[in-house]
């Protein structure tokens, strides 16, 4: 109790308290002012990406075939191909971002990455195997990446004794397994034909290219579905601040709540990696700009979805203007996240110097 006889306020600084006459919510005014600001520049970078090009079309002549009164060229090229493709990226780059978040947030360590679960390696030993079992080496169904990558954390979780525990155990025991899978994966691409190389090639170092509704229908059926559990881990995972005492103490059952997050990150992660390939550093980079923005008491999993969604529409604009030939979104994001980990890197070590 306060001096003055009444109970102190324990409101976080960054939000406010809404009630009604039965009902009270806690309003985060920083992570609301995070989103709303990042929507807005999500609509432009869609914008961009649509126009951008590397066949000399005019942003008129852009806007004309997104409108359907252009010639037929351009209608198609801008309907049929440019924006379905950005709109696949805006969802993979979500589903990568939440990911991120997700796994980031169970082992309390912002390098932490869907890729140390196994995810990228399973998906890619997937496709790799499709590949060799095809006599014309073509890449197989994107649904083949989220079912390698379930897989390969299955796998995982089972080498490390159960998803219940703590994170650092099952990321520990992911990265050898990822890079046992890895190795298998190598050496059974370094035996076929130059065709099936190039082929699984390209999915392999993250590429938007060709995509279009055959498979961003059944990846927003899969958002739709999977980012509201998302949210709803996210709220529970805030608890995870405290001991584990302190949490089982508020009611919550730690070991089906790591369970469950980690479930929802591999979901997610592998849906992405199938349908994008392994794009490098978006599930890295997107929880800790979100955090940024979001503030350190939240766990920002819309945040985390938002600024990955902008980083893929921005990668993918970037690779088809910045070079003769267009890179793909994989080598994009590599090329730049090389710096953001070393960003990363140096802070961390300042902020512990300080501590």
């Amino acid at each position: 109790m306060t001096p003055s006889g009444t109970a102190p306020d324990v409101t976080p600084p960054d939000s406010t308290v809404l009630r009604t006459t039965t009902l009270s919510w806690l309003f985060p005014r920083r992570s609301a002012l995070a989103a709303a600001l990042l929507v807005p520049l999500l609509l432009v970078l869609i914008a961009l990406a649509v126009m951008a090009s590397s066949t000399g079309m005019s942003p008129a002549q852009t806007l004309s075939g997104l409108l359907g009164t252009g010639d037929p060229g351009s209608v198609m090229i801008v309907r049929d191909f440019r924006l379905p493709r950005v709109l696949v990226g805006l969802m993979v780059g979500a589903a990568l971002g939440v990911s991120g978040c997700l796994t980031q947030t169970l082992a309390g360590n912002r390098l932490a990455t869907p890729d140390l679960l196994g995810v990228n390696e399973g998906a890619t030993a997937a496709v790799v195997a499709s590949a060799a079992g095809s006599a014309t080496g073509m890449v197989g169904g994107w649904w083949l990446g989220p079912l390698g990558a379930v897989a390969a954390a299955a796998l995982v979780v089972l080498c490390a004794g159960g998803a219940g525990g703590r994170g650092y155990r099952v990321l520990v025991v992911g990265i050898g397994v990822s890079t046992f899978i890895g190795a298998v994966g190598d050496l059974v691409m370094s035996r076929q034909n130059d065709n099936t190389a190039g082929g699984v090639f390209l999915w392999a170092v993250g590429s938007l290219n060709g995509r279009d509704g055959g498979v961003g229908t059944p990846l927003l059926i899969a958002l739709l579905f999977l980012l509201p559990l998302s949210l709803a881990a996210g709220h529970h995972l805030q608890l995870l601040r405290f001991d584990d005492d302190m949490a089982a103490s508020l009611g919550v059952d730690l070991r089906r709540l790591r369970a469950a997050a980690l479930a929802l990150a591999v979901a997610l992660a592998g849906i992405a990696v199938g349908v994008g390939g392994p794009i490098a550093f978006v599930a890295l980079a997107a929880p800790v700009l979100a955090q940024r923005l979001s503030g350190a008491t939240r766990v920002p999993v819309l945040g985390s979805a938002l600024t990955g969604a902008a980083l893929i529409v921005a990668a993918d604009a970037l690779g088809r203007v910045a070079a003769p030939v267009e890179l793909p979104v994989g080598v994009v994001t590599s090329v730049l996240g090389g710096p953001f980990l070393l960003w990363v890197l140096f802070r961390s070590d300042r902020t512990t110097r300080k501590a």
